[in-house]
Formats: structure tokens, sequence, C-alpha cells
């Protein structure tokens, strides 16, 4: 694939990208390279010029860090985003999942047994010496968990954190998605809203001039009442985008209060996605929320397959036992152990888990190569929809210079008012298929970057 021309803006917005990408590494790794910064300059400078290198170093750091925080002037602000994501329903349910998954952990770490006490009463009667006597016994008991499946239990804990954190990592990446689709939805309608209102502020002042040519004797009424038409008919356009508009702000407010939107806003223009597929699809499959999901599942299903299997080998019972007989005069203490025996049941059970166990394997397979078709058609789409937009520029460009010269034309004398309008609806047209795909291939580049975990780093699940 030939390497796209980079042009003035899109080295502007080269060079912010490949800042972001430096203050990234350096807000990783801060804390080492500070360190290490440190004692080499302590052993090579004096002391003042380390006081000289730190501010030059704050400074450059500072800086840099700037640079990674700017705010992208088509997307709402990222402490808006973070916010809307942080109260959206899917993150807010995700959430409550890894706080009963982390209950559940502690309880599969303490385990189900407890202990049990038993007490009893009985009167022993003695037929021969007719004596009535009074006897009670009480016992402890507590089963115990084998020392294998201990092990295998933590692992289970740790294993459904992982699942859910997962999830919640998911549900703010899809929540991220809805927002960007909604966000560029309203963007899109807005726009065409205000390239009608351009277009019927253009058809009124040629109608003030037709008027006024008409009025002198330089033209026919007809003319007139062509150019009212057509003002006419892009107002009523002009008033469904409105509709449009407002339903999809709507729309944006009600999944995204947080998200306050601007009076105008101002469409930038799209750049080229430089590096390859190959580039992008590692980005996107690594540490994937969605996968990383499916094979946590595999793995949840395959330890508890793996805690049947051992659960053939039943659990003991054991407890201590006091007891007093014979009114007293007999009293007991012993220890025992009961073992549950078991005809086919548990080997049943662990046959049906290692059954499941086989199936998320095959689902965490099929979700890896759905991801990478969808990595490959999210990657095309970026490709393909900023070229599409370079050729609606250049088209748009070139027929509204031909329109404008159709209305000096006409100003002149030189051309008729049907070609004038002709050449202003093809103009409209133009500029708005010119300002869809504009928009198109920036939702397009966004979503790849979305995906790529390159837009907005707190759509990642945090740290527990």
């Amino acid at each position: 694939m030939s390497k796209a021309v980079v042009h003035p803006q899109d080295r502007k917005g080269l060079r912010l990208k490949i800042y972001s990408r430096y203050a990234l590494v350096i807000l990783s790794e801060g804390a080492v390279c500070a360190v290490s910064a440190a004692k080499a300059v302590t052993a090579t400078l004096s002391r003042k010029s380390l006081v000289v290198s730190y501010f030059i170093g704050a400074a450059l750091f500072n800086g840099i860090a700037s640079a990674a925080e700017i705010n992208r002037p088509d997307l709402p602000p990222p402490a808006q985003v973070e916010r809307a994501l942080d109260e959206h329903l899917l993150v807010l349910n995700a959430n409550s999942g890894l706080k009963m998954e982390q209950a559940n952990q502690r309880k599969w770490n303490s385990g189900n047994y407890e202990f049990n006490l038993r007490a009893g009463t009985a009167q022993r009667n003695i037929s021969n010496t007719g004596q009535h006597l009074k006897e009670w016994d009480v016992a402890l008991e507590r089963p115990l968990r084998l020392f294998n499946k201990v092990g295998i239990d933590e692992n289970i804990g740790a294993t459904g954190v992982a699942h859910a954190e997962y999830a919640l990592g998911d549900a703010r990446h899809e929540a991220s998605r809805t927002l960007l689709k909604l966000w560029f939805n309203w963007q899109r309608e807005q726009s065409q809203s205000t390239l009608w209102q351009h277009q019927i502020t253009i058809l009124q002042q040629q109608s003030q001039m037709v008027e006024t040519r008409v009025r002198a004797g330089d033209a026919p009424k007809l003319e007139l009442n062509q150019a009212l038409a057509a003002s006419a008919q892009t107002g009523v356009s002009w008033h469904q985008a409105q509709m449009r508009a407002q339903l999809a702000k709507t729309e944006l407010m009600r999944q995204f209060p947080a998200v306050q939107l601007p009076d105008s806003f101002t469409i930038t223009a799209p750049q080229a996605i430089e590096q390859d597929f190959s580039y992008w699809k590692s980005r996107m499959l690594d540490d994937n929320h969605e996968l990383g999901m499916a094979q946590a599942q595999n793995h949840l299903q395959q330890l508890l397959a793996q805690r049947s299997r051992a659960d053939q080998v039943p659990d003991p019972t054991v407890g201590i036992r006091h007891a007093n007989e014979m009114g007293g005069n007999e009293k007991v203490t012993g220890v025992y152990i009961s073992v549950p025996l078991s005809f086919g049941q548990r080997s049943a059970m662990a046959e049906n888990l290692a059954q499941q166990a086989a199936m998320t394997a095959d689902q965490a397979a099929f979700v890896q190569r759905r991801l990478e078709n969808d990595s490959y058609a999210t990657h095309l789409q970026a490709v393909k929809t900023y070229e599409t937009w370079q050729q609606a520029h250049a088209a748009a460009t070139a027929i509204r210079s031909n329109a404008e010269l159709v209305a000096k034309a006409y100003r002149l004398g030189e051309s008729s008012l049907s070609d004038s309008l002709t050449a202003q609806r093809f103009a409209l047209e133009s500029s708005l298929s010119e300002s869809i795909a504009q928009l198109d291939a920036n939702e397009a580049r966004y979503r790849l970057l979305l995906d790529a975990h390159q837009l907005w780093v707190f759509d990642e699940a945090p740290a527990k």
C-alpha cells in the first residue's frame, strides 16, 4: 500500500501522536527513570548543574505530558468522557459484577464447609431395676477440604475476579464505542443542518437580487418565482435536518448526560492511517477485553472441571463427641470420621463440566477469529473512508468553484437563473457528501484508535 502524502495539518497531528506516545512511555516508567537519572546525574554533575538539569528535565517532562493530554477539538473533553463512561449503565452493572465476584472469591477461599454442632438427649429405662436414667451427648464436627482442592478453589476465585475485570473493561470499551457513534451521529446531522441553513442564506440573497432585476425590468417574474420556490424547498430540507439533529442530540444526552454539547463545533481534517494492518491488528488484539473474557471463562470452566474431578474423592467429615450415659455413671469422649460414598453421581458431574470446558474453549477460539476479522474491517474502513473523503473534497471544491462562476455569470447577465440554481444545487449536494465523508473518515480513524487502546486510556478497566 502506498504511503499517503502528509499535509501540514497532518504533520501537526502526527507530531502530537508522537509526543503522546513518548508521554505514555515516560508516565509508565517515570519512577524508574527518575531514580536512575538522579543517580547518574549526581555522580557526574555538580550541585549547580544538577539543579539546572532538574528544572530543564521537569519542563521537558511537563511539556510532553501536556501534549499527551491535548484535547481533540472534534471530540468531547476527556474529563467529560471519563465521567460519562463511569455513569453509563453498562459500566455500573460491570462494577457491581466485579464486586460480586470479589465476594465470591472470598467464599471460594474460605470454602463452603462450616462447623456443625450436634446435641441430643435420651432416657434409658432398665426393666429389671426399674431405673430411669437420663443421658445426653454433644458433638462438634466439620467437613475438611483436601489439600489439593484448596488450591483449586483459590484459583477459581481469582479467575472469576479476572473475568469480571475483563467484563468491566469490555463494558467501558463498549460504552466508549457507543459514545463515539452517537457523538458523530450528532455531528453529522448538525453539520447537515448548518449546510442547509447556509444554502437558504445564499438563495435568499439570490432571490433579493432577482427581485431587484424584476423591478428594473431586466428579468421576467418567472425567475423570481423560481428563486422563491428554490428557497422555500431548501427551507423544508433545513427543518427536516434540524429535526434529525435534535433527535441525535436527545439520544446522545439520554445515554451520556455528562457530555455537554457545544453550541458550535469544528470539523477537523481527517488524517491518513500510516501504519499497516499487522501493526493495528496486534494493537487491537493485545489485551482485548472480549477475548480476555472468553479466555478467562474457558480457564474458569477448566478449573471447575478439575475441581469436579478432584471431588470424586469425597471430603471427610471429622468430629469430636462427648456423651453422658447411665445417668452420669459412664462418660464417653471420642473422635469420629465419616466419608460419603458415591455411586456414579460425582463422575457424571465431572464429565459434564469437562464437556462445558471444551465448549468454552471452542467459543474462545471463535471469538479470536471473529475479532481478527473485525480488526481487518475496522482498519479497512479507516483507510477507505479517508480515500473517499479525499475524492469527495476534490469534487466538492471543483463543483463549488463552478457554482461561483455560474452565479457570477448570472449577475453579469451572461447566464440564466436555471443554470445558477442547478449549479447551486450541485454545490450543496457535493458539500453535503463532503461533510459526511469527512465525518465518516474521522469517526473511522477514532474507532481504530479506540479499538487499539490509543484514544481514551480510561476506557480500560481500572486495576483492582
